[in-house]
């Protein structure tokens, strides 16, 4: 992949076809699209595949994207969000019909982690994007493109049309806000919520 090579550079060759231009967009976009998956699963090998998903939904979907939207990371990374957040949906509708299935349960694998300890996690999970949906817009969605999405202070403040300093800002703000959320309910988030 050429340094100089820009995903606009790249779009109409992967339109088109072309597998080197598909393979350094990927190579490109692969690193941040993982991380996203990763914080989703939790899991290595649940975020390998998780990643590869996203990047033929990508393929499958590259011709609805247009520069004129903003820039092709943040669109990317917003699909990329939407079908992690439809993957974890789907998985949490699976566990809840297994639970239902008493067969299920005795013929299911054990875990590595305790259900106790998944809980826990899920629910300091609910808390974290319970703080994030109260923030106001204007802090929550660079917050989640900065630390959620992994995208670079520029990048945000060029798909949200902002000055840099302005995102900077929003997004020490954003963390903040949530963190004055999260200490309010630091019993429910330590697992000792009674």
């Amino acid at each position: 992949m050429l340094l100089n090579t820009t995903d606009a550079d790249l779009l109409p060759g992967c339109r088109g076809g072309d597998e080197a231009a598909w393979r350094a967009l990927v190579e490109r976009h692969t690193r941040k699209v993982f991380g996203l998956a990763y914080r989703f699963t939790g899991r290595s090998d649940a975020a390998e595949d998780l990643t590869q998903e996203i990047f033929v939904k990508v393929y499958q979907t590259l011709h609805k994207y247009r520069e004129a939207d903003g820039a092709f990371a943040a669109w990317l990374m917003a699909l990329a969000r939407n079908h992690a957040i439809d993957h974890y949906r789907r998985g949490r509708q699976e566990r809840a019909r297994r639970a239902e299935d008493p067969e299920l349960l005795e013929t299911a694998p054990a875990r590595a982690e305790h259900p106790i300890a998944e809980i826990e996690r899920e629910e300091r999970a609910r808390l974290v994007h319970r703080g994030l949906r109260a923030l106001p817009s204007e802090l929550r969605l660079p917050l989640i493109l900065c630390d959620l999405q992994g995208l670079s202070y520029q990048e945000i403040a060029t798909s949200l049309e902002l000055p840099l300093g302005t995102v900077k800002s929003r997004i020490n703000r954003a963390r903040l806000e949530l963190a004055k959320r999260l200490l309010a309910r630091r019993p429910e988030l330590s697992g000792g919520g009674s």
